[in-house]
This record gives C-alpha cells, sequence and structure tokens, in this order.
C-alpha cells in the first residue's frame, strides 16, 4: 500500500476516521534521521497493506505536530479508532516498527 501524504485538511478522513490502524510518520525534508526512517516505513506500508500508512510533514503541518506533542522527529505514531495507542521517537528498524504497530 502506498504511503499517504496528511494534511490537516485530510487529517480527519484518513487517520482519525480509518477503519482500521494508522501508522503516521512525524518528519521534515531537512531531517537526516528521518531519511533513515523512511525506507524502513516505505517497506512495512508494502509488506502491510492493512495498516494504513501515513507521513505529515511537520514543517507544512506544525499544527498537528503541535496537537500530537511531537518534539522530536522522526516521531512515529499508531493510531487506532481515532486514538493513540502507541508512539516511538528517533530511528528505530523494521523488527521495532513491526512491535510498535503490533
Amino acid at each position: 500500500m502506498a504511503v499517504v501524504e496528511v494534511t490537516k485538511s485530510n487529517f480527519d478522513a484518513e487517520v482519525v476516521q480509518a477503519g482500521g490502524p494508522v501508522l503516521v510518520d512525524f518528519w521534515a525534508s531537512w531531517c537526516a534521521p528521518c531519511r533513515m526512517m523512511a525506507p524502513v516505513v516505505e517497506t512495512f506500508a508494502d509488506a502491510h497493506p492493512e495498516i494504513k500508512v501515513c507521513k505529515i510533514n511537520i514543517d507544512d503541518e506544525s499544527e498537528l505536530a503541535v496537537r500530537y506533542k511531537v518534539m522530536s522527529i522522526p516521531t512515529l505514531v499508531v493510531f487506532r479508532g481515532g486514538e493513540v495507542s502507541a508512539k516511538s521517537v528517533g530511528v528505530i528498524g523494521r523488527e521495532e516498527l513491526e512491535q510498535l504497530v503490533k
């Protein structure tokens, strides 16, 4: 499944109202750790079509970053039923990502 770019205008439809779990990657283009995390997130998305994977650029969507208390990036947040169920800050490997979402 392709990674979905999310903005404040489509956040509710893509994340809050999603039927299943959603993994959201808060990132920025200037962030080297975020660029390291990107292929891990993309590989995860391809391997798990049952999980919606979204990216939020914090430079463009600072309101969403503030709402979910994103202080450092990359920050990965798992939503279930529109609520935060798990969160991870910093670069993690594929195995850790699998555990985060479970």
